[in-house]
């Protein structure tokens, strides 16, 4: 039987509470990020190849992440003096993509406890009992859980996808929309479909210049 601390936390619940240590200092999570949108993610382990190239990615995309409000959080079940040897070594000797002496300043948990990891279900035990998955939490400023997405240890992260659905996520927010399969931002959105006959007759029967309707349940619209 699967432990309860294991348990998944699901979309639309409050980011589990935790306090911890970082390579930035001591945080209260996720009191210490509301009013922002966080990404909240976990990596197997310091000084392995895949997560090197992901915190190089993640690094470089750090300042456009803020500018859309959202602030960057990573894990692994290490010391806080092995993220900061392996961070070092980062900056000082890894090149990929032609990125090169990149600094990581977002805060990275040490979590020997594994205590947070089985918070979030980080720790999957058929993958393995000592490694965090690679998960990903989107959390709001209100801190509620927005999205949940998992890979493999072998796989590493599309980023710009990450930067897509947070965009998604505060554009569907802001203008009350839902966003199509590929969506990218200034593209097209999709209007909420109507809840009752008489606004379906009229969807397809109005004729609205901001609203493109191809059926009385799939109409998209430009935003300004």
């Amino acid at each position: 039987m699967t432990e309860t601390a294991n348990r998944l936390p699901l979309i639309g619940e409050p980011a589990p509470e935790f306090h911890a240590e970082t390579t930035q200092g001591h945080i209260h999570f996720p009191h210490d990020f509301r009013g922002k949108w966080v990404i909240f993610f976990s990596h197997p382990a310091d000084f392995t190849p895949v997560c090197t190239t992901e915190f190089m990615t993640f690094a470089s995309m750090q300042e456009e992440f803020r500018a859309l409000n959202c602030e960057l959080l990573g894990l692994s079940i290490d010391s806080t003096y092995s993220h900061i040897a392996w961070l070092r070594t980062i900056k000082e000797r890894i090149v990929f993509r032609n990125m090169k002496n990149v600094e990581v300043t977002f805060p990275v948990i040490s979590d020997l406890t594994m205590e947070v990891s089985k918070l979030y279900g980080m720790l999957q035990p058929a993958a393995s009992t000592t490694q965090a998955v690679r998960a990903v939490f989107i959390i709001d400023p209100e801190s509620k859980i927005r999205a949940i997405l998992y890979y493999p240890l072998s796989a590493g992260r599309n980023f710009q996808e990450l930067k897509r659905l947070l965009i998604s996520l505060q554009t569907t927010d802001k203008h009350g929309v839902a966003t199509p399969a590929d969506w990218q931002p200034g593209e097209e959105v999709i209007v909420p479909p109507p809840g009752s006959c008489g606004a379906a007759k009229d969807r397809v029967e109005t004729k609205d210049p901001n609203v493109r309707v191809v059926d009385w349940f799939l109409a998209f619209k430009k935003l300004s």
